[in-house]
C-alpha cells in the first residue's frame, strides 16, 4: 500500500495501519537526522567563526607612553579593586580586559602598572588613579618611551594626534566604571608611591547622631599615631607597622533634609591608610555620636602603651565609603570635552534611577510617620476627617536611619569598648604567623 493513498484511517485494516505507522516513523527519523546534521553544521560554522584567530597586532609599530588615568567606579557589586585568584569580579580585572581589548597594552606584566589605592569589596571611588605604559601615536613628547631601534618611526598614519584614551576605554568598560581623565607623566611616576595624600569620604544619614560631638572626637585622629586599634591587622601580608599620619578630618551635615534624614559625611585625609582603617574610625565615631562612648575613647585607643590590644567591635559598612581623591605633584589632568559631556550624561542617568527610588521610599516613610497609631489593647483605626481621640496618638519619631551601617547584632545592654574582650596583640599575631610559616615550610620540604 502506497503512503500517498488517501483512504481514511477507519477504512484501513489493522495490518494496513501498522504498515502506515512504520512508514511514518521512517520518514520522521530521516527528517530528524537531516535536521540534526544541519544544526550541527550550523553550530560548527558559528564556532569556527568565533574561534577565527584575530589578526596579530604589531605593537612594535607604536611607541609607549607613561600615563596616569583617573578612574571612578561604583564598587557595590564588585569584590574589590585588586585582581584576585578566586574571582574575576574585580575593578582591576575589568580595566585590564578593556586595556587589552583596545590594544592599549600588550599584557599586564609588561605595562609597568601601579595603582594608588586598593579599595575593598563594596567600596567605591571617584579619585582612583593608576599609572602604566600605554600605546601612543606620538614619536616624541612628555612620557613617550621610544621603541628600541626606532621601529615606531616608520609607521604610516598620524603620529601627531594622541589616541583618545578616555573615549575608547569608556566604550568597552562596564557602565559602573568610568575613566574620567588622563595625564602624561614622567617614566618614574608611580600611582602608588608618588601619591602625596589620599582623601576618603563616608556618607551616612544623621539619625540620632550628635554630629558636633563626632566632629570634635574626629579631630583627635589628626597627626601621626599608631592606629592598630583602628584597623584590621594584616600581619599575614607582612604589615607590622601601624603608624600613619592623618592630615585632617571633618564630620558635617551636607543634606537639606530635616531630622534624622539629613545626609552627613566623614572626610579624612592621610598619606596612607591601613586595612579597614576608615571603617573602624567611623564605627567608633558612631558610638560617640550615639552617646555610648565619650570623645576621650579616641585618646584611649591611640594610647598603645595603655591599650596595646584592640577591643572587639564591629566595623561600619563598606557601602558608603568612597576613595574620593588622590593628590599628586605636577600632574595636569586632561578632560576631553566631548567625552566629559558623555560621562556627565551617563552619571545623570545613574543618579536619576537612584534618586527616584530614594524618593519613593521617602514618600512611604513620610506617609507612615503621620499615621495615628493605637495604644496597646485599643481597637479602631484611622478615619479621615476625625479628630485624634485619647486612645490614639501620632507615630513617635524613630531615629534609626543609620543603624544598618554597623555590622553585627546589637545588644540590649551596651558594653563599653574598654570593658570588652580584646583581640590578639601584635606580638601574638606575629608569633602565630611565624609558627604557621615554619609549619608550611616543613610540610613543603
Amino acid at each position: 500500500m502506497a503512503l500517498s493513498e488517501t483512504r481514511k484511517p477507519e477504512e484501513l485494516t489493522r495490518e494496513e495501519l501498522i504498515v502506515k505507522v512504520n512508514q511514518l516513523q521512517e520518514i520522521v527519523s530521516r527528517l530528524e537526522s537531516t535536521n540534526n546534521a544541519t544544526t550541527e553544521q550550523s553550530v560548527t560554522q558559528k564556532k569556527q567563526r568565533k574561534q577565527k584567530p584575530q589578526r596579530k597586532f604589531d605593537f612594535t609599530k607604536y611607541n609607549t607612553r607613561h600615563v596616569a588615568l583617573k578612574i571612578a567606579y561604583l564598587g557595590w557589586s564588585y569584590d574589590g579593586f585588586q585582581s584576585q585568584d578566586t574571582t574575576d569580579n574585580t575593578i582591576e580585572a575589568r580595566l585590564f580586559e578593556a586595556l587589552t581589548k583596545t590594544r592599549l597594552i600588550e599584557k599586564r606584566q609588561t605595562s609597568n602598572y601601579h595603582r594608588c589605592g586598593r579599595t575593598d569589596k563594596g567600596v567605591s571611588a571617584f579619585g582612583q588613579v593608576i599609572s602604566l605604559d600605554l600605546r601612543t601615536n606620538l614619536t616624541e613628547g612628555a612620557g613617550v618611551i621610544p621603541r628600541p631601534e626606532g621601529t615606531a618611526n616608520h609607521r604610516e598614519g598620524d603620529n601627531t594626534t594622541e589616541i583618545k584614551y578616555v573615549y575608547i576605554l569608556n566604550k568597552v568598560l562596564p557602565p559602573d566604571i568610568r575613566v574620567l581623565a588622563w595625564a602624561p607623566v614622567d617614566p618614574d611616576f608611580s600611582a602608588r608611591f608618588s601619591c602625596q595624600q589620599r582623601t576618603y569620604k563616608y556618607f551616612f544619614p544623621k539619625g540620632n547622631l550628635d554630629i558636633q560631638r563626632m566632629h570634635l572626637a574626629a579631630q583627635k585622629l589628626v597627626g601621626e599615631h599608631d592606629f592598630r586599634n583602628f584597623c584590621k591587622m594584616d600581619v599575614a601580608n607582612g604589615v607590622v607597622t601601624f603608624i600613619r599620619r592623618i592630615m585632617s578630618t571633618r564630620v558635617h551635615v551636607t543634606g537639606e533634609e530635616t531630622g534624622g534624614y539629613q545626609m552627613c559625611e566623614f572626610q579624612v585625609v592621610g598619606n596612607a591608610f591601613l586595612w579597614h582603617q576608615v571603617r573602624c574610625m567611623v564605627a567608633v565615631l558612631f558610638l560617640i555620636g550615639q552617646g555610648q562612648e565619650e570623645p576621650s575613647i579616641v585618646d584611649d585607643l591611640l594610647d598603645i602603651d595603655r591599650n596595646p590590644r584592640k577591643p572587639q567591635y564591629h566595623m561600619a559598612s563598606e557601602l558608603p565609603l568612597v576613595l574620593y581623591d588622590s593628590t599628586f605633584d605636577g600632574v595636569s589632568w586632561i578632560y576631553d570635552h566631548d567625552t566629559h559631556e558623555q560621562t556627565l550624561h551617563h552619571l545623570q542617568k545613574v543618579w536619576c534611577g537612584h534618586v527616584i527610588k530614594t524618593n519613593i521610599v521617602k514618600s512611604m516613610l513620610d506617609s507612615l510617620e503621620k499615621v495615628e497609631v493605637q495604644k496597646d489593647g485599643e481597637e479602631g483605626g484611622e478615619v479621615e476627617g476625625e479628630m485624634e481621640d485619647e486612645g490614639s496618638r501620632s507615630c513617635v519619631e524613630i531615629l534609626k536611619q543609620n543603624e544598618s551601617l554597623i555590622e553585627g547584632t546589637r545588644t540590649k545592654v551596651y558594653r563599653p569598648l574598654l570593658e570588652r574582650p580584646m583581640c590578639e596583640s601584635l606580638e601574638d599575631r606575629i608569633e602565630h604567623y611565624s609558627k604557621k610559616r615554619k609549619l608550611d615550610n616543613d610540610e613543603s620540604s
